[in-house]
């Protein structure tokens, strides 16, 4: 084993934690947590129950980041104790040679960590601070596609749960057979946009499948569309004479009536031909609430798209940055998932499609800023 050089690693430790605390700034988060406290502790606060579960939850994760801050502080000093302690001549060489495999193993750990709270300092994109709302369909591949757009959607609503996000499920149309062949959902939580915004493309599964009694390798195709929540600040109008409004009666899966009223609505944005359906709320005017809110965020998003094209029209750059194909899902003959931007890759199929992306969202947001700095 290769001998570490604690102190050298400790300084870039502590380098590293200077850079994020330069970006997030503490000083800054704790002005904004004694705010929100005074919002919190207001007596009429749950007067208005959803302005106040927004402020609870700000007040949440804002400490939340705080306390990773200052917690990585002290876990740094605490490595820098436990090395000294080795070093110290009273101690035994088996004692010495355990407490430095505790350090090597702690230094792993805090490099892991930083590593979460740094890729938060490069997004710095103009909606990346904001919620997410992600919507996945299914693509070619038949009912193989459909049950992977469901994999998916479990895999993404499983990501959330591990870090604590709440999610909200908006509209899901069930296919035929199995699967699903679209789901829209909403991530509730800072920055949900800038790490998700990465994970938007097509993603391909391959494996044996499961619907086919010849069990023949079959390749399928899900696309996953991530555009950030509008705020009531943004400035989105849109005039009644552009939207069409159509309403239906919600259904579950197998044609299973959710209830019996035309509850369900299908927004049409006439200039632009976007349609959003939404029918998981139980009343007419949730869905059509939630439906304009989803057609505002993606013209939101269309806008910066078409500004960012003419600026790189401008400047001579007719590159695609990114591919039809993103990533790839492999069960069968070997197991693999691999980003095609970024190389990342894991053996670990069953714990991604459990959520475990982290990695390839990391990798993303890295490959995204290089790319942007190129």
């Amino acid at each position: 084993m290769a001998t570490i050089d604690f102190p050298h690693e400790i300084r870039a430790l502590r380098s590293t934690l200077d850079t994020i605390s330069a970006v997030s700034d503490p000083d800054a988060l704790r002005v904004q947590i004694a705010e929100l406290s005074d919002k919190a502790s207001a007596p009429d606060l749950w007067d208005d129950p959803d302005a106040a579960q927004k402020v609870t939850t700000a007040l949440s994760q804002t400490q939340s980041e705080l306390d990773r801050i200052t917690n990585m502080s002290d876990r740094i000093d605490d490595l820098e104790t436990l090395v000294e302690m080795a070093s110290d001549a009273d101690v035994g060489d088996a004692d010495s040679a355990a407490t430095l495999a505790e350090a090597g193993s702690e230094l792993e750990l805090i490099r892991k960590d930083l590593g979460v709270l740094e890729v938060k300092t490069l997004l710095s994109g103009e909606y990346d601070a904001r919620e997410a709302v992600v919507t996945i369909r299914s693509g070619a591949g038949g009912v193989d596609a459909a049950d992977f757009a469901e994999m998916l959607m479990r895999m993404y609503l499983r990501w959330a749960e591990r870090h604590g996000y709440p999610t909200q499920v908006l509209d899901t149309s069930y296919a035929e057979e199995a699967g699903l062949k679209s789901a829209t959902f909403e991530v509730k939580a800072p920055y949900a946009f800038g790490h998700l915004s990465v994970e938007a493309g097509t993603h391909r599964l391959v494996r044996i499948s499961p619907f086919d009694n010849q069990g023949r390798r079959q390749t399928s195709f899900a696309a996953v569309e991530v555009i950030p929540l509008i705020e009531q600040t943004d400035s989105v109008e849109i005039p009644e004479s552009e939207i069409k409004v159509d309403v239906f009666r919600s259904s579950g899966p197998g044609g299973q009536s959710v209830n019996t009223t035309d509850s369900a609505v299908r927004m049409t944005h006439i200039p632009t031909g976007i349609v959003v359906s939404m029918q998981n709320e139980k009343s007419q005017i949730q869905n059509r609430a939630a439906a304009l809110r989803v057609l505002q965020s993606r013209l939101l998003l269309q806008r910066q798209a078409e500004e960012s094209a003419a600026k790189k029209a401008m400047a001579g750059d007719i590159k695609a940055s990114w591919g039809d194909q993103m990533r790839s899902y492999v069960l069968h003959p070997y197991q693999m998932v691999k980003d095609l931007r970024t190389e990342y890759e894991v053996g670990n199929t069953s714990g991604v499609f459990d959520g475990d992306i982290d990695g390839f969202i990391e990798a993303g947001i890295r490959w995204r800023r290089s790319a942007d700095q190129a």
